[in-house]
């Protein structure tokens, strides 16, 4: 396993991006919150302001980026673990010019891999040849070692809350784990499908009374996205709503959320981001794999 990962390293270190990505982790802790639906919406909004957008369905049991938007993929991440196809071979285009990486539906050892499989996955990464500005990673609900690991080796990441008690609930729970046992300080608050404006603002304040009490994390709200009748619809119409409804209101949240992460600081050091989610995520497996052991 340790030679794996040295030989990832050592990859990973060839490659060439002189300009910094921007690596976000969309989570949530709970299904059924639109988590999947805010990483496409702000995918596809931040592609149509001309960043190169990459979006990683990181659901690895039950992924359905493709099916939301649409399109037809022949191949997904379990060929590239299997080795039958690189990362490149498997992404499919979808709606200004998104790059999506589909994970594999439906396979339940997609949702267990092993640690050479995680390794797999990773050296994947480090040999992916596309320019990127940004990797957006739709991470699957719960706590699992994947959702961990994606989301710590992130930049940034999103937790997507909405104003139940299960939601709250599981987003700290997810909070929790990653600033306790990965030492993840910094976390942004998206509120989604409020009834208001001053619902988010409250949600979020909801989420910092918890967390200022019980845990040293810093967190910071990104916004709101409104209930919309018109999202539903898009959904049943397998397109994102920035595209099929642009002036509706949940378009409009989506376009603003995709303008204020555009803005997010990225880090300024030589080699870029991309290679420092790889490293990460190099890392993770490594203690992963020792913990299997």
């Amino acid at each position: 396993m340790s030679d794996i990962i040295e030989d990832q390293a050592s990859g990973l270190r060839r490659m060439v991006n002189p300009d910094p990505v921007r690596v976000i982790a969309v989570t949530g802790g709970k299904g059924g919150v639109g988590k999947t639906n805010v990483s496409v919406n702000l995918g596809v909004a931040m592609a149509a302001m001309g960043r190169r957008v990459m979006l990683l369905d990181a659901d690895l049991g039950l992924a359905n980026i493709d099916v939301v938007l649409g399109l037809h993929a022949e191949y997904n991440l379990s060929h590239v673990i299997n080795g039958e196809r690189t990362l490149e071979e498997i992404l499919v285009e979808g709606p200004k010019g998104l790059k999506v990486v589909p994970g594999a539906s439906g396979m339940q050892q997609m949702a267990e891999l092993s640690p050479a499989e995680h390794a797999g996955l990773i050296h994947a990464f480090s040999e992916l040849a596309n320019d990127v500005d940004v990797l957006l990673i739709d991470t699957a609900a719960g706590i699992s070692d994947l959702v961990v690991s994606f989301s710590r080796a992130a930049q940034e990441v999103v937790v997507v809350v909405c104003d139940e008690p299960a939601s709250i609930t599981d987003a700290y729970a997810i909070i929790k784990l990653l600033n306790r046992e990965h030492s993840v300080s910094r976390f942004r608050i998206l509120a989604n499908m409020v009834k208001s404006v001053q619902e988010g603002r409250d949600l979020y304040n909801k989420m910092c009374r918890v967390t200022d009490r019980y845990l040293d994390v810093m967190l910071s709200y990104m916004g709101s996205v409104p209930y919309d009748e018109q999202l539903r619809k898009a959904v049943k119409g397998q397109k994102p709503v920035v595209e099929a409804y642009p002036r509706s209101r949940v378009a409009q949240a989506f376009k603003n959320l995709a303008k204020k992460a555009d803005n997010w600081p990225v880090p300024a050091n030589a080699s870029g981001d991309l290679q420092f989610f790889v490293e990460r995520l190099i890392q993770f497996s490594s203690q992963y794999g020792e913990m299997g052991r």
